[in-house]
């Protein structure tokens, strides 16, 4: 591990934002290829790995995102915290937004339950969209970490924006899974499962790279960026994740496989950070 965030110290914090985020876009197409060697997915099992997902979400909008960005604020008391107040919630609200307007299907919601503005897209379009949703903030937390980097923020280090692209990766191969095993259950050859379910993940390294970019012309922007990308992922994981694992008989399962994601995430940024 200390090879790698040397390496990442050697390179520019905007061409690391990349890597970073084209690792968590690969490990995303390493759990859609699954789809090549099972036929199906235990319901138990996603359920658990959603849960997990929602836990590293939760744990680095803190340690990673929010935290950090308190510390980094300047003033004392109530002002401190204000940067990350008005960030948290613009970053809520941009979700919240997309989210009323992208047409979109969570994965374990009949296509009766659809959301966003209406449209005739097939039931596969709409449910790589909902995947999607969650991998808009992920890409924008690990660019924005990688630009306070690059901008010389003392509080943004690459130890903790590698643990960061790390956590994001290892949840990002179960929600690879969650696409391209439903898309199968439904009949849609395999190549095409796993196209889609990597294809959810293209959005990280767009995004990862605009917000490196904007905190790097921007610094004083980056407490608010963080608290926006906290926002938006804390958005994500209420509104959608938590609800996909808690409409079945395994919500037992998601529960603890949300508080093992938790721990994992918050042990990367300590030991890492």
């Amino acid at each position: 591990m200390d090879s790698i965030i040397s390496y990442f110290e050697s390179i520019d914090p905007i061409l690391g934002a990349l890597y970073a985020s084209l690792f968590t876009w690969v490990l995303t197409a390493a759990g859609a290829s699954l789809v090549f060697f099972f036929k199906g997915m235990n319901r138990a099992l996603l359920d658990g790995m959603l849960g997990f997902t929602g836990g590293v979400m939760v744990a680095a909008s803190f340690w990673s995102l929010l935290s950090p960005g308190i510390e980094m604020s300047e003033g004392e008391g109530f002002a401190k915290v204000v940067p990350s107040v008005i960030g948290f919630a613009l970053g809520a609200l941009f979700i919240f937004g997309l989210d009323k307007v992208l047409p979109h299907l969570h994965i374990n919601f009949k296509e009766s339950e659809k959301e966003g503005v209406k449209t005739p897209w097939h039931r596969t379009t709409l449910l790589v969209l909902a995947i999607t949703l969650h991998n808009i903030p992920e890409g924008l937390a690990v660019g924005v970490l990688f630009g306070g980097v690059a901008a010389g923020i003392p509080e943004a280090t690459i130890g903790g924006a590698v643990a960061l692209a790390l956590g994001i990766g290892i949840q990002n191969f179960p929600e690879g899974l969650a696409v391209s095993m439903p898309l199968r259950r439904q009949g849609v050859n395999k190549f095409k499962c796993f196209w889609y379910g990597q294809l959810s993940a293209i959005v990280e390294p767009i995004a990862a790279v605009l917000g490196a970019v904007a905190v790097t012309f921007f610094e004083p922007m980056l407490p608010y960026a963080l608290a926006f990308a906290a926002g938006a992922m804390i958005f994500v994981v209420v509104e959608e994740v938590i609800p996909e694992t808690q409409r079945d008989k395994y919500t037992d399962i998601a529960t603890l496989g949300f508080i093992g994601g938790f721990i994992i995430m918050m042990t990367l940024d300590v030991g890492l950070g």
